[in-house]
């Protein structure tokens, strides 16, 4: 974590009257860092989803229920979230209910972005995309924002 995204952790757990977790990760979002992190910050964008083969792929845990994470746009300008829901299931699978809750359009143009991205992401590591491949869903909440 830089500086700025240091302060603005430390200043959430000051206003809880807590100590700051030190158990967190800062990172983007997609393709588009800075559209994505402001649909998080209006509270737009309040789900995401992941490869689950990049978890076994880079050997990371998955995310938990409860789990802290801070999302940052390109000029690294937070925003922390807590993981609401985690679940597993193939990408044809995934409810329209919670691509919508990606916060980025409709159900096709959600389909059309995660299966182009997927696509390019997977092949550029030598991995396969299936339409039937494992999504980590994750739903989230703001909870402080800069």
């Amino acid at each position: 974590m830089n500086e700025q995204t240091s302060k603005f952790w430390n200043s959430y757990w000051a206003s809880q009257e807590q100590k700051p977790l030190k158990d967190v990760e800062a990172f983007q979002f997609g393709a588009d860092a800075d559209w994505l992190a402001a649909l998080v910050a209006e509270g737009k964008k309040t789900a995401t989803c992941s490869a689950h083969v990049w978890y076994e792929f880079e050997n990371e845990s998955l995310p938990q229920v409860g789990q802290y994470n801070i999302v940052l746009n390109s000029k690294e300008e937070p925003v922390a979230i807590k993981v609401t829901e985690v679940s597993i299931m193939p990408m044809n699978e995934v409810p329209e209910d919670f691509a919508l809750a990606e916060g980025e359009g409709d159900y096709a143009f959600w389909w059309n972005a995660h299966e182009q991205f997927f696509k390019s992401e997977l092949g550029a590591q030598g991995l396969p995309y299936s339409e039937t491949m494992l999504l980590v869903c994750e739903r989230f909440e703001v909870i402080h924002k800069s």
